[in-house]
């Protein structure tokens, strides 16, 4: 068939407005975008959104490894929660589970077991939050299970591993009216609740520019110890997968503090990633010592270092870095940067500058004293005589329950957890184009220019005390 010229002049200017890689990157991602939101407006904007009050919340706790075990620990101190079903994939992790409820002076709860167990837990009638702590993969099928059975979900991170999933769980909880919470601790650490409440009132002024991060060698005794995750899936989750594969610890946080989904919102993304020259290589060393590890040698692994750069609606920027195979110490590095001044926490002890140096340890307790929020000086204590990370993890599980417990809107919602763990896809989309921008899509639909900030006020809450299991443990 021949071309007519006007035809083909045509065709050659779009080329043309194509060449460049941010044209070309948009375009794309504009007519992808479409595929992923089978619905263009908000059915029900769960930003701000109050469900009904529930005077004993029961809590299903799916994943029983290391973050779910130590979780049915921290909910037994919770007065208002009780944790009636208990679900993994193995057995004995469920009666471990039932021991610790036994030791917490707490009611065994129904026990679920099997690759499907989690299925029937979401149907059952015993059950109001299901709280997940599975591997990835599970994450968003459990949550939009749980949802649709009329029941709310809180998924340990991320929240979903593609778009699809994202909008998924979005939408399911837009349809449902159903809480959806991705479990990001990092933002009830104490530091980071500080430098919260401390933009809030104005004192780094305009935020112009923050920084996270997850850094944080798991090679040796994580990610290739045959006894630390199940089947070895967070070492499969590292292969030919290259981008951010765990952006929230570090974007969380600071994305709080920039009002994202509440006054701004992410707009589009470029990301980086260096070669791999640890994985690949321990996963030889490895192999060559021991058969268990061949099938991981040779394979094609993430690469060490992911730096991705966000720009906001607004004409913000944040930097995220995802970095889990390289000597370093551990950094969330957590900068926020404004125009009045500036916080950081990693490397070093947390600092805070309003001039061009850092307070003095004199003048920064001084400050910490004046703004720690209400929410540390009513459960901080206890949180860490609890544990969990210091206490963060404790923070965050009681907050939940008292929100619960108090009809209260929740801290993180549905589109916190989608926008946050989105970085997971769209990272990987970039490095696949030699780091092409990519557009992020707004996961509120329009409903970020009038959503109210997040101010973890305790009004009409902090009524959820704390069980006296330990003598030291008293409100």
């Amino acid at each position: 068939m021949k071309l007519s010229r006007k035809h083909f002049l045509k065709q050659m200017s779009l080329l043309a407005a194509l060449s460049s890689p941010a044209a070309y990157s948009l375009y794309h991602n504009k007519n992808e975008d479409k595929e992923y939101s089978p619905s263009s407006r908000q059915r029900f904007n769960m930003c701000g959104y109050a469900a009904p009050k529930i005077e004993t919340v029961r809590i299903g706790v799916v994943g029983l490894g290391m973050r779910g075990g130590d979780a049915v620990e921290r909910l037994s101190y919770i007065d208002g929660a009780e944790i009636t079903a208990l679900c993994d994939k193995y057995a004995d992790r469920v009666e471990a589970a039932q021991q610790t409820l036994k030791r917490m002076q707490r009611p065994p709860a129904q026990s679920y077991t099997g690759e499907e167990g989690w299925k029937a837990l979401c149907d059952s009638n015993n059950v109001d939050l299901v709280y997940i702590a599975t591997p990835w993969h599970l994450h968003t099928p459990i949550c939009v299970r749980a949802m649709q059975h009329e029941k709310h979900a809180a998924t340990e991170v991320p929240a979903g591993k593609t778009m699809d999933e994202l909008w998924q769980l979005v939408e399911t909880s837009e349809n449902t009216r159903r809480h959806c919470m991705m479990l990001e601790n990092c933002c009830y650490d104490f530091f980071e609740l500080l430098t919260l409440n401390m933009t809030r009132q104005g004192l780094f002024g305009e935020i112009v520019h923050a920084e996270g991060a997850y850094i944080h060698d798991l090679s040796k005794d994580w990610l290739f110890n045959k006894k630390a995750y199940a089947d070895m899936w967070r070492l499969k989750e590292n292969i030919g997968q290259n981008g951010n594969l765990y952006p929230t610890h570090g974007l969380g946080p600071v994305a709080q503090c920039m009002n994202i989904n509440r006054g701004d919102a992410f707009d589009f993304l470029v990301s980086m990633s260096t070669n791999d020259f640890t994985l690949g290589p321990l996963a030889n060393e490895l192999a060559a010592q021991d058969d268990f590890f061949k099938p991981y040698a040779g394979k094609p692994y993430r690469g060490n270092m992911n730096t991705t750069l966000i720009r906001t609606r607004k004409g913000k920027t944040i930097m995220v870095q995802h970095d889990v195979s390289t000597l370093r110490p551990y950094s969330r590095i957590h900068l926020l940067s404004g125009t009045k001044g500036m916080a950081q926490k990693w490397p070093g002890p947390p600092r805070l500058s309003f001039s061009h140096k850092w307070l003095t340890p004199e003048e920064f307790r001084q400050m910490e004293e004046k703004y720690t929020p209400d929410i540390v000086k009513h459960i901080g204590k206890i949180a860490k005589e609890v544990g969990g990370h210091g206490g963060m993890d404790f923070i965050m599980d009681w907050r939940l329950i008292d929100c619960l417990r108090n009809g209260l809107p929740l801290d993180q919602d549905v589109y916190d957890a989608a926008a946050w763990s989105c970085l997971f896809p769209l990272s990987i989309r970039s490095v696949s184009r030699k780091s092409k921008p990519v557009a992020i899509p707004d996961f509120t639909r329009g409903a970020w220019q009038t959503n109210k900030p997040v101010t973890l006020s305790l009004q009409g809450g902090a009524t959820t005390g704390v069980r006296n299991i330990k003598p030291q443990l008293k409100m």
